[in-house]
């Protein structure tokens, strides 16, 4: 039975060819091969990826098409006082998008108003009857944040009615919607050049945009250029909770986000962190995805988004702490229900992993619509191979999926529609409303016969391993080398190494269960290094001193009482055969 324990694949990276290593003399071999690794292979990409300057490496905001359109429709509504709504989204991204281009909008003298939908009552993107409501009270101009790509009914009737609609978004695109102005990093018929920008990226664009052309045009603003950095914290946790990749234009918001995340100005971030034990100044991209995004995320998921926005835009410390108490009772219950959810759904996906099913479809009319993208995840990363999750929600028949790398699952979905009412997502994640009951059955034979191109290997779990080194080669010399490549995370993953041959010279357990093991491992030249391996104590319990194992770690430093010693964190062990 295909688990999570199952054997991994061990894959490591080919040896970069040596005129490769003529570009970078300097640099040790090793990040050498790390560069080669993630595609940087000029003095200039490297100059940008290890020492990212903010006033260099963002790409100008007017080369979107429609920068220049958008820009002045907003000032214009500034200037005139016009009744603005920005719509967002009800996770992480969604809400910092529409937290961050408030934050603008206030700090140039207008307040606007601000629409997040209820994820079961109203669902994803703009709906009919919020459009209704926005043309009934005389709304003057529609910002999309984080959604708007595929609402072209929507959009359409509010432009009829004389509405200007702009979409800042970053979602795939089929075909462009007729808004005023349209947005969107992902576009095809667009010049930019990083398509993988959250939508909280591409408000920020926006953001830049609004800000040059008032400098430009001496405007008389209050913000003065480099204030708007200050907005990067709320970059940074939704491009690292949206899970974008970390590379490029993503890298340097990041890597200046953080900066800004751990002195934020934002009483609601501040509680936050408190609420959740998180001490400001050490905040990392795990703990944003780990410990901040599933919290601001928890709110849509079980009531409402504007929970979490009221969070970040909060004014006084009370206020802050209340929501942020708020946001942290919700993801206690979020992660019991998740839960108990996951446990049932994996026993209906046995029988179909055991007969041999490439996707993987539950159905259970009684699960929280917000968690069922989470229980689709924790399917696929338990079983390896595509996911749907599906419920009953207002009435309708709601899911989400999940895939793997090998899998396009929107492209699929596409080929499915003719069961869908909606859908939207991504090549790994995506949502959907199933037209009826009698649809069901036929989308999920439709997306399991899609998925037959899956191939045994494409199910086979893949460690992904940076380089094979010597123990000699993990020094704290390497390591501040390491460290210039953060901050971590999809598309740019924390460097993995993998050593041979290494004898196990000590061994121990920690944790209530004694889930965790403790090894000194050393080499045949006597160097030795501490490990631990998080959650692989009763797997490999039987382990004794004199084995000799393979282990693939990441490196650390741990500290107590002062003292600073390297550590290996073991990803994946496997005996040695040799």
């Amino acid at each position: 039975m295909p688990n999570k324990k199952r054997e991994k694949k061990w894959k490591v990276y080919n040896k970069y060819p040596s005129e490769f290593a003529d570009i970078f003399p300097e640099l040790h071999p090793i990040i050498v091969q790390l560069l080669y690794n993630r595609g940087i292979n000029s003095q200039e990409m490297v100059d940008e990826f290890l020492y990212p300057d903010y006033s260099q490496d963002l790409h100008d905001p007017f080369l979107f098409r429609d920068m220049d359109k958008a820009v002045k429709r907003i000032w214009r509504a500034v200037d005139l006082k016009e009744r603005v709504v920005v719509y967002g989204d009800y996770d992480a991204d969604g809400v910092c998008s529409a937290a961050l281009l408030v934050s603008f909008f206030q700090a140039v003298g207008l307040t606007p108003e601000i629409y997040i939908p209820h994820r079961e009552l109203e669902g994803y993107g703009l709906n009919m009857a919020a459009v209704d409501n926005f043309i009934a009270q005389g709304v003057d101009l529609v910002i999309t944040v984080d959604c708007g790509t595929t609402n072209y009914e929507e959009i359409n009737k509010l432009q009829l009615a004389g509405i200007d609609v702009i979409v800042i978004d970053h979602h795939h695109v089929e075909k462009e919607p007729d808004s005023f102005a349209f947005l969107n990093c992902a576009n095809p018929n667009d010049n930019y050049p990083f398509a993988k920008l959250a939508a909280v990226g591409m408000v920020f664009k926006t953001v830049q945009g609004l800000l040059q052309s008032a400098w430009q045009n001496k405007r008389e603003i209050t913000l003065r250029p480099g204030q708007e950095k200050w907005w990067l914290d709320l970059v940074a946790i939704a491009t690292v909770t949206d899970m974008m990749p970390l590379q490029g234009e993503n890298h340097t918001l990041v890597k200046y986000g953080l900066i800004v995340l751990n002195k934020t100005r934002r009483l609601g971030l501040q509680s936050l962190f408190a609420a959740a034990g998180l001490e400001l100044g050490k905040v990392d991209t795990w703990q944003i995805g780990f410990v901040i995004g599933p919290r601001l995320n928890a709110a849509g998921r079980l009531d409402h988004a504007n929970t979490a926005y009221a969070l970040l835009m909060s004014e006084s410390k009370a206020e802050a702490d209340k929501y942020a108490l708020s946001l942290q009772e919700a993801n206690v219950q979020r992660q019991s229900l998740t839960d108990r959810f996951v446990r049932q759904a994996k026993e209906m996906a046995k029988p179909q992993v055991e007969a041999g099913d490439k996707l993987i479809a539950v159905f259970n009319p009684e699960w929280e619509l917000g968690v069922v993208g989470l229980v689709a995840s924790r399917l696929t990363e338990e079983f390896g191979r595509p996911s749907l999750a599906i419920t009953i929600s207002q009435g309708k028949i709601k899911g989400s999926g999940r895939s793997i790398s090998a899998f396009d699952i929107m492209s699929a979905l596409e080929k499915q529609s003719d069961h869908l009412e909606k859908f939207g997502g991504h090549k790994q994640a995506c949502g959907f409303t199933i037209a009826s009951q009698a649809e069901m059955e036929k989308f999920i034979q439709g997306m399991k016969m899609e998925a037959d191109q899956i191939t045994a290997d494409d199910l086979q779990p893949i460690l992904t391993i940076d380089a094979e080194v010597k123990l000699s080669d993990i020094d704290f010399n390497l390591l501040s080398e390491i460290d210039k490549f953060a901050p971590f995370g999809q598309g740019n993953p924390q460097p993995r190494f993998l050593t041979r041959g290494l004898q196990v010279i000590g061994v121990d357990f920690a944790g209530s269960d004694n889930q965790h093991i403790r090894l000194m491992v050393g080499d045949e030249n006597g160097i030795i290094r501490k490990t631990i391996g998080f959650g692989l104590g009763e797997k490999w319990g039987d382990l004794q001193m004199g084995d000799r194992v393979d282990i693939v770690y990441e490196v650390s430093i741990n500290e107590w009482n002062g003292n600073r010693e390297l550590q290996l964190k073991i990803i994946d062990i496997k005996r040695n055969e040799q």
